[in-house]
């Protein structure tokens, strides 16, 4: 249940989507990315997720997916699909 907890608050999420690509993202580049979301905020979800294993910074700076934060990507990937297919769906009605 701490997994879901920590997936459930306010944008990590988005943060952990935003890093899918593999190229480290420096804390300019993800708060651009993820536009609304405040300089304190995207520290504290990024202490977060570094604090469970799922980001590292890097030593010549920037955030990047660990194994285990791939692996986690890896496994939201169907649920995209589904909120892709849910959403053609929801639009056709």
């Amino acid at each position: 249940m701490e997994l879901l907890e920590l997936l459930g608050q306010r944008w990590v999420l988005r943060i952990l989507w935003e890093m899918r690509n593999g190229e480290p993202l420096t804390f300019r580049e993800l708060q651009s990315q993820c536009e609304a979301v405040s300089p304190t905020i995207l520290n504290t979800r990024l202490k977060e997720l570094r604090e469970n294993g799922f980001v590292s910074l890097r030593d010549g700076g920037g955030f990047e997916l660990t194994k285990f934060g791939n692996d986690l990507i890896s496994s939201l990937i169907p649920l995209n699909e589904i909120a892709n297919r849910m959403k053609k769906h929801l639009d056709r009605s």
